[in-house]
């Protein structure tokens, strides 16, 4: 069984739920965290968790989103009371999209730590060209003490093992199947296996073969098989390591 750690199902064009869960099966996929970017969208990812049992949910505001009223940790954690919501996110840094003065987007970080830490959900943690202030933040805030999720990892090893020893998961998507990502093919082959999940980020990011067409849940398979690849172990024990680390990221899914 896998787990599609990451995706935005309301995002996907032409696919009705059922055809994603039906996909999704076929590739052995049988659970997904469908993730907010934005609290004026949230009622659909809560009522496409609520509709299956196979789809979990977060609460969270895109770094670069500019959606709606900006969140206090009182708004997320009532938000984040529903119980299909296991983490709080997605959330972070983004240095590539936004420019100036980003006090706004680091302080709109701290608060979603704070609220991860008051409500015991972890984080899904966006990082762009930002590695060094998402990292220092996450040790300013504690955020240790409620570890979740590197999000899509594109960044070096460095970062990778600071996140691991910040209680964080690794989370790979269908960027390590692409043939010029040799820094993050690298990154994948040193990520302890009880550190590694895997996702799909859809309706982004199509891992190969489908790169440049609208990716779905049913395609975390293929960064599975790129990752066993890579590693030199069998696709089940990729399958069985990253559903199980799913669990233990997420002690709140069921």
């Amino acid at each position: 069984m896998l787990v599609d750690s990451h995706c935005h199902i309301p995002m996907l064009k032409d696919l009705t739920l059922e055809e994603v869960l039906g996909n999704a099966e076929v590739n052995d996929v049988q659970r997904m965290l469908c993730v907010s970017v934005d609290l004026d969208s949230l009622p659909d990812v809560i009522a496409t968790a609520e509709a299956s049992d196979r789809v979990y949910a977060s609460v969270g505001l895109h770094p670069n989103s500019q959606i709606g009223t900006e969140p206090d940790v009182a708004t997320l954690m009532r938000l984040a009371g529903h119980e299909k919501v296991i983490a709080i996110g997605e959330t972070g840094l983004d240095y590539f999209r936004s420019e100036g003065d980003l006090d706004w987007q680091r302080e709109r970080f701290r608060t979603h730590i704070q609220a991860a830490r008051e409500s015991g959900k972890p984080l899904i943690i966006h990082s762009r060209e930002a590695r060094e202030d998402v990292i220092r933040i996450l040790r300013e805030e504690g955020a240790d003490s409620i570890g979740g999720v590197m999000h899509c990892f594109v960044d070096d090893w460095a970062t990778a093992c600071s996140a691991m020893d910040l209680d964080f998961y690794i989370s790979f998507s269908g960027i390590v199947t692409f043939k010029n990502a040799t820094d993050l093919q690298q990154v994948a082959r040193q990520v302890p296996l009880d550190r590694i999940l895997v996702e799909t980020d859809s309706p982004y990011l199509a891992p190969v073969p489908f790169r440049g067409k609208q990716n779905q849940p049913a395609y975390v398979r293929y960064v599975a098989e790129s990752i066993a690849e890579l590693k030199g172990i069998s696709y089940e024990q990729i399958a069985d390591a990253t559903t199980d680390n799913f669990y233990n990221a997420f002690r709140l899914a069921v």
